[in-house]
């Protein structure tokens, strides 16, 4: 094993930390939960992390930042540790998602007329109690959608 492969393969947890972005509590999180197997540990107990945990954190980071929850990653992570599967799960996981950012956005949408809308019934320069967006607040009679 040259000197390179070994450092490579033998990583603190800070430095894993600096190198995917993932702060060393949610490494710890994703140990616990399964999602990272455990590391190696060196002498004096300190977890030692290779190339293969930053490759799987990397995996993990980029779904989370995508929104997908974590059960939903270790089931994409399963897919992904056993290649010769078919990928029908992995495809409804993502269209089950799409479908959950969509309906966010539509939320979302809804919101945001109905927050342009009562920030145009006031001007300011107006006593609080004359206020049409307090009084907006204080009675969601007044908006023009029930559910935002």
């Amino acid at each position: 094993m040259t000197g390179t492969a070994k450092l490579e393969r033998v990583m603190p947890i800070g430095a894993l930390a600096d190198r995917t972005g993932v702060k060393v509590e949610t490494i710890r999180y994703y140990e616990q939960v399964g999602l990272l197997p455990p590391p190696e540990r060196s002498e004096g107990n300190q977890r030692r992390y290779g190339r293969r945990h930053a490759e799987r954190l990397a995996f993990i980071k980029h779904a989370r930042d995508l929104g997908f929850a974590v059960d939903n990653i270790r089931t994409l992570l399963k897919l992904s540790d056993t290649p010769g599967m078919a990928c029908d799960e992995a495809h409804a996981i993502s269209v089950a998602h799409l479908d959950e950012v969509r309906d966010k956005i539509a939320r979302l949408r809804s919101l945001e007329k109905e927050l342009e809308r009562i920030a145009t019934t006031c001007s300011g320069g107006v006593a609080a109690c004359d206020c049409a967006i307090i009084e907006a607040l204080a009675d969601h009679r007044q908006c023009d959608h029930a559910h935002h």
